[in-house]
């Protein structure tokens, strides 16, 4: 089916030029070098370094806990899309959210209208566990930026990281529904 992929890549591709600053962008294959490859296997091998040490922060929740709490307190979602915004599958997203109710911080709530329609929603507990865990990683990455010298840069440029993360997901959601894949 040439025609499906023709439409994915041109999704792909305008979303991506349009929201992706240039200096951001994928470098095309000829001008790839093996120096520019080291390094960026380098930069690779910290970021899944950093998500290991997160992992022995004493923020009071784990960080995938913390990533799915943070979520729900931006109001009551619903499971599938939680799933989606975590990039975990759903019965990924069912354990760790199982885990959060028997813990206290989240409750389920059905939609009013539609009880099919499940919403995860933080307790008062959650809330607190969320203001701690925020205090924790906020205290424990501020002071690794602040020992590199250039915090505010790396903030801007990790925030970047994440905005072009969001477009590609975006871009690939797009593709998905206009080539009919889910």
């Amino acid at each position: 089916m040439p025609g499906n992929n023709a439409a994915r890549s041109f999704v792909r591709l305008s979303n991506y030029k349009r929201a992706v600053p240039k200096e951001l962008r994928l470098i095309k294959p000829a001008e790839r070098t093996a120096e520019r490859d080291d390094a960026v296997v380098e930069a690779l091998l910290t970021v899944l370094r950093l998500s290991r040490v997160l992992e022995r922060v004493d923020a009071g929740v784990s960080p995938q806990h913390y990533r799915m709490l943070k979520l729900i307190g931006e109001g009551g979602e619903r499971s599938a899309r939680l799933a989606e915004k975590l990039a975990v599958a759903k019965p990924t997203l069912t354990s760790t959210a199982d885990s959060l109710v028997a813990a206290g911080l989240a409750t389920r709530q059905a939609e009013p209208g539609d009880r099919r329609v499940v919403r995860l929603c933080l307790t008062p507990a959650g809330q607190a566990a969320v203001r701690r865990a925020d205090d924790a990683y906020a205290s424990w990455f501020g002071s690794l930026l602040e020992d590199t010298g250039r915090g505010e840069e790396i903030l801007a440029d990790l925030l970047s990281l994440s905005h072009a993360m969001t477009e590609r997901r975006r871009a690939r959601l797009a593709a998905d529904v206009t080539t009919g894949q889910q």
